[in-house]
């Protein structure tokens, strides 16, 4: 029975893998049937190098497909589908761009004439080869485990490096720019190491942090020796906003943190204090800060950077993507149809999403918000399955990460907050935001294969254990252990083990049971290796005194490790629990 439902489950997995084949190929003609719509709309033509393009766009899924069929047998079928879909929508998006804008500014010599979209295909080979090489290499996701504090003092680093930039990039400094290089943004990667920092973190500190404090007006608060972290982080989070004016940063870092604060510990009044602290920090700062209050500004009043008041202190981007995207109505003008480059830099920016408001209208604006969600509730989807608590948090940080990042786009482009700067995830313009966002997609490609194979690979069935007998709490001197009755009375068996397995000489006497606490492709950390003792005391390889029934090797063959520390000595690189015994040691028993 149990090979059958393995077998079922291996067969569901190939029939996921074929859906995931066919909605890659959806998602690639949809995206070229974008970019003529859009060319015939403008030019009348097809547009050149539609061939070459979808060949190598094709291509490129092609082996994405078979990396993940190859190497994450097991993983969601829609997480790579929708990244392809945006990642190909918004190359379908900045080439409509291009035209527009190389046509409007030829006479200017200004560089927003320069096209985008090349340099964005180019980014989108090597953010998709990044993800690739993450999938193969890193057999599991438990391997972040082992360096999440130096990931965290390299996102540090990173996070602070811009803070020495002799110049700033349209009123904040984000960008890192070093001689003969490309600029590149680091708050992009920051975001990714920080929340595997914090899933470890949280996942070994949750027992403090939930323990409760006192009660103000009705809310538990946390004792005050365990805020010391949130502080911390509500501190750099603080730091960023007022040295590189990054205000968008500033609110990922802090919410993100919080989001997995309330998953770990379970307490609402860590929500409602990081909420406070987050209001009470951004308001201080967008007071005394020239830039943040410049943004909250514009926020506020965004057409008063036109006559009569004519505050020219504010940005007219604000007021320009609400006319584009009321302009948009119902269904938009049809792709190529708009004018959505009126707005400056709306390929190289946020406010690329005014292109399909503006274009596709309140329908193709939902429909792209809905693949957003979906793939968030795919992650999310992916937490609930995991079994152990560092993928639990990680898979929920980087839903987190991503949800908040399309809200503060979206909402600062549609004038919900105030304007924050960061890149559209997947759709506008950047080398940075497209690999850091591709790394996050196998990130939760290799942790829905671990959910998936908990659900569709299950491990052999624990067998029934055998009936308990009457007799003393333990055998005496001289006496020995009978078929059939309990190691010790009044002990729980060993945490994941039953009977020892049955030997050859056992074929004739009863049924053959398993160890369910051997090593299996899905539980490599569990059972124990032949000729090694069991962390509460030793048990031989050959026959128990008086039970000849369990003669017989415990297991042979190789065990499965992912590529961790043997199960005896996990402990002493950070994996497993502590190797210290729940039970006495019996003197009698091995």
């Amino acid at each position: 029975m149990q090979s059958t439902a393995r077998g079922e489950g291996r067969r569901l997995a190939a029939r996921h893998r074929n859906i995931e084949l066919g909605l890659l190929a959806l998602a690639v003609a949809v995206c070229l049937a974008g970019h003529i719509d859009a060319s015939l709309a403008m030019t009348d033509k097809l547009p050149p190098g539609l061939l070459v393009h979808g060949l190598s766009l094709g291509a490129l899924v092609a082996v994405a497909h078979l990396a993940v069929r190859r190497f994450a047998p097991y993983a969601d079928p829609l997480i790579l589908p929708l990244g392809v879909f945006l990642t190909g929508f918004g190359l379908m998006l900045l080439d409509r761009l291009d035209f527009s804008y190389k046509a409007a500014h030829a006479a200017k010599g200004d560089y927003q004439k320069l096209p985008a979209a090349p340099g964005q295909l180019m980014w989108t080979f090597i953010a998709v080869a990044a993800a690739l090489a993450l999938i193969v290499f890193v057999k599991h996701h438990r391997f972040f485990q082992r360096y999440v504090y130096v990931l965290m003092a390299g996102a540090l680093i990173l996070l602070t490096a811009p803070i020495f930039s002799p110049t700033d990039s349209f009123g904040a400094k984000r960008w890192i720019k070093l001689p003969g290089l490309p600029s590149f943004e680091p708050d992009e990667f920051v975001k990714v190491a920080i929340t595997i920092f914090f899933a470890g973190y949280l996942m070994a500190s949750r027992d403090a942090l939930a323990l409760a404090g006192r009660k103000v007006w009705g809310m538990t608060l946390p004792r005050g020796r365990h805020a010391g972290p949130v502080l911390a982080i509500w501190a750099v989070s603080l730091m960023v906003l007022i040295f590189e004016r990054d205000l968008g940063t500033s609110l990922i870092f802090f919410g993100v943190f919080v989001v997995m604060l309330y998953v770990a510990t379970e307490r609402t009044s860590w929500v409602v204090l990081g909420l406070l602290m987050a209001v009470g920090g951004a308001a201080v700062v967008g007071t005394v800060e020239p830039h943040v209050h410049g943004r909250v500004e514009a926020w506020l009043h965004p057409l008063d950077y036109f006559p009569p008041v004519n505050n020219q202190a504010i940005s007219a981007q604000p007021a320009e993507a609400l006319f584009s995207l009321g302009t948009g109505h119902m269904t938009g003008t049809g792709l190529g149809s708009g004018r959505p480059w009126l707005i400056g830099f709306a390929g190289r920016s946020d406010f690329i999403f005014t292109t399909i408001g503006e274009e596709l209208g309140l329908a193709g604006v939902t429909a792209i918000l809905l693949v957003y969600v979906l793939l968030i509730q795919r992650g999310l989807r992916t937490a609930v399955g995991l079994t152990d608590p560092f993928g639990k948090l990680l898979a929920t940080g980087l839903s987190a990460a991503l949800a908040l990042q399309v809200f503060v786009v979206v909402g600062g482009v549609s004038g919900l907050v105030p304007l924050t700067g960061k890149a559209l995830p997947f759709l506008a313009a950047g080398g940075s935001s497209l690999l850091a966002n591709w790394l996050m997609v196998a990130l939760l490609i290799k942790l829905s294969d671990s959910s998936g194979r908990t659900a569709l690979d299950p491990a052999p069935t624990s067998p029934e254990p055998l009936p308990a007998q009457a007799g003393p709490a333990s055998p005496g001197p001289g006496r020995t252990l009978g078929a059939g009755e309990p190691l010790a009375a009044g002990l729980d068996p060993l945490p994941g083990a039953g009977p020892e397995p049955a030997g050859p000489s056992a074929a004739s006497s009863g049924p053959v049971h398993t160890d369910p606490g051997a090593p299996t492709e899905l539980r490599p950390s569990f059972g124990h290796a032949p000729g090694t003792p069991r962390p509460d005391g030793p048990l031989p390889d050959g026959p128990l005194p008086g039970g000849p029934q369990h003669a017989g090797p415990q297991h042979s063959g190789p065990q499965a490790s992912y590529g961790y520390p043997p199960v005896n000595d996990q402990s002493a690189h950070g994996y497993g629990p502590p190797q210290q015994s729940r039970y006495p040691q019996d003197p009698t028993i091995g």
